[in-house]
């Protein structure tokens, strides 16, 4: 059976110029959709881990983060005022999105990926076929459409639940460092304010939390970001929701496959994005080409994220407690090492280790 396509990526972020490369580089006819029209802006935190470029670079894209400088060091306050300021083990990037997402979809432009400005409405399943809008055919579809993914609703998956959504709020500043700032706060916990400068003498900046069944107003986040930040009448302000890799929905229905954000791949930790969003992103594309790609891609994810996100949801419910996380910033700034393994956990795909529980345990007892 023809169809149009091997592949359609539905998005055009991280994720989706990701998925739409490694199907490319699997040899597949690539339909990319996406109903913004690009460079576009997405509220975010902008940061973009090494291990990001990693993967990017294993697809052959590179210089996405060229003009940006490096950011060599994360200052972190705990809720409870405990502090430190280390060296990063590989230095991050602050790249915006209306730039960093162009330059990926370019790179998969470039790669022979056909793109469409198009809002996708309805998806007809079939077991060798999948129909959008009753006029485009795929032998797999990649919904990486992000938070609100149509794809994931019309695949029949529900959002996530009160307690595994976040909902942040996202502008741009004066910068008053040279370093990533993560400012916690016991008030609504969990809970964190941030500011990640670009390199161009302003700052990404912003305040989040999780959602706990009522709504949270601009008005409330803007003033939580101001006690936190003192930031300087930030510009550009946008809201956005990020739902948390703490309840992730099946990442596959037959031929249909979630990536990114619309697979709820938050870091429930940090809210970082970016990485989750390339690498499975990556993962889908590849398994897009395969005989059997629902079942394909599963394999994947569990094998290169499963124990990762085991950990971090472990670390996620240790530190419903404040104290917790106060004793893990007091032992990151005496322990390099420890401080490596929770920025691995936070920004990429680390795991705990007994040295790091063993550290952040000493320094529970020593306050108790």
């Amino acid at each position: 059976m023809r169809v149009d396509f091997d592949v359609v990526v539905v998005g055009g972020g991280p994720a989706g110029s990701s998925a739409a490369l490694a199907a490319r580089r699997a040899g597949g006819r690539v339909l990319l959709l996406d109903k913004a029209r690009f460079p576009r802006d997405k509220p975010c935190g902008d940061g973009i881990a090494a291990e990001a470029l990693d993967v990017l670079a294993g697809l052959g894209v590179t210089g996405v983060t060229d003009g940006y400088p490096p950011v060599e060091r994360l200052r972190l306050v705990g809720p409870g005022g405990a502090a430190m300021d280390r060296p990063l083990a590989r230095p991050a990037h602050t790249v915006p999105r209306r730039v960093f997402d162009a330059r990926l979809l370019d790179a998969a432009l470039a790669a022979g990926v056909e793109f469409r400005h198009h809002t996708v409405r309805s998806l007809r399943h079939g077991a060798e076929q999948v129909t959008i809008d009753g006029q485009i055919t795929a032998g797999t579809v990649i919904g990486a459409d992000g938070a609100g993914s149509i794809v994931r609703r019309l695949s029949g998956r529900r959002p996530n639940p009160s307690g595994h959504v976040a909902i942040a709020i996202r502008g741009y500043a004066a910068a008053t460092g040279a370093e990533q700032l993560i400012v916690t706060t016991k008030a609504r916990w969990p809970a964190y304010a941030w500011s990640f400068p670009i390199g161009d003498g302003t700052a990404n900046v912003g305040y989040g939390e999780v959602l706990r069944g009522a709504p949270l107003s601009r008005a409330y986040l803007l003033d939580r970001m101001d006690r936190m930040l003192s930031a300087t009448e930030p510009r550009g302000l946008r809201a956005h929701h990020l739902p948390l890799s703490t309840h992730r929905p099946p990442p596959a229905a037959g031929r249909v496959l979630l990536a990114g954000d619309a697979l709820s791949l938050i870091n429930p930790l940090t809210g970082e994005g970016i990485f989750y969003a390339v690498l499975s992103g990556a993962l889908a594309g590849a398994s897009a080409m395969t005989a059997d790609p629902g079942a394909t891609y599963t394999r994947a994810l569990r094998g290169r994220l499963g124990r990762h996100l085991r950990h971090s949801g472990f670390a996620t419910f240790l530190t419903r407690r404040p104290s917790m996380v106060d004793a893990a910033v007091r032992a990151a700034a005496r322990d390099q090492p420890v401080f490596d393994r929770m920025a691995a956990l936070g920004l990429a795909d680390g795991i705990f280790d007994f040295r790091t529980i063993g550290r952040i345990g000493r320094e529970l007892y020593r306050r108790s």
